[in-house]
């Protein structure tokens, strides 16, 4: 599907992965509406895209809410405006998303729930809640040339597999976000959405920035080739291929150079 004047959601556009896909997709012609519970954030963000020249003649346009994807009602309200603003929404990258540490067994004393809890409500419920909301737009779209009404972009983490000490509620909430993704995309195929996962491995975000050099070292040195963390310009870039590549679907696609966590 063409993104030239079509519209995007991107939750967690704010910062890193979401900031880079929603700057990505405005340059190629889309309207990208970007969400993060940081409304700060999100509207640097559409005021730095909208001004990027190059947008040039594709150039759709960045506009900015203030969304807790954990929070029901914050959702409603911004789906709601954004199709009554655009009148429709033709792709959903899902990229909001914490890791909050935390081991099972701390200094003797357990996990708090409420702190497990917190990271599936945000990373899988308020994924999922977002999906569904956009879905229900797409299936009122009219179809593309080729039948396609709309494309969904999940992200997930290496960590779903290779979850390190600490992980156990980030870990468990990526996982159900690969999880889901088949009976979604059976469910939404009929319509002419497809459905697709991305599970990033080590990249340069806002928390890589603020670790040690000594940190980033280690890490790098778990990554295969290239040995270095992921730029957030090449995650994008897998979304607009994505988009653009119609026999991806119901898959998860890592993007992590080889990389191996111990």
């Amino acid at each position: 599907m063409d993104l030239k004047n079509r519209t995007a959601v991107v939750t967690g556009g704010g910062s890193g992965l979401g900031r880079a896909t929603a700057m990505a997709l405005a340059r190629a012609g889309a309207r990208v509406a970007v969400l993060d519970r940081d409304g700060a954030a999100a509207q640097r963000v559409a005021d730095e895209g909208n001004a990027d020249p190059r947008r040039g003649d594709l150039g759709g346009e960045l506009t900015a809410f203030e969304v807790d994807v954990a929070d029901a009602q914050s959702v409603d309200r911004a789906i709601s405006t954004i199709a009554d603003g655009f009148g429709a929404v033709h792709f959903c990258v899902n990229a909001a998303g914490v890791a909050t540490p935390g081991k099972v067994v701390s200094r003797g004393k357990a996990l708090p729930l409420e702190n497990f809890r917190k990271v599936i409500e945000i990373n899988l419920l308020g994924l999922f809640d977002v999906v569904r909301q956009c879905a229900e737009l797409m299936v009122r779209n009219e179809p593309s040339a080729d039948g396609e009404r709309g494309v969904i972009i999940n992200v997930s983490s290496g960590a779903a597999w290779q979850g390190q000490k600490g992980q156990a509620a980030y870990s468990a909430s990526k996982a159900g976000v690969i999880g889901m993704m088949l009976p979604v995309a059976r469910d939404l195929a009929p319509h002419g959405i497809r459905v697709v996962t991305i599970a990033p491995g080590l990249f340069q975000t806002a928390m890589s920035a603020g670790m040690p050099a000594n940190v980033i070292t280690a890490l790098e040195g778990m990554v295969l080739y290239p040995p270095r963390l992921g730029a957030p310009e090449e995650f994008a870039a897998l979304v607009e291929h994505i988009v653009g590549n119609r026999y991806l679907n119901a898959t998860t696609l890592s993007l992590d150079a080889g990389a191996r966590l111990v």
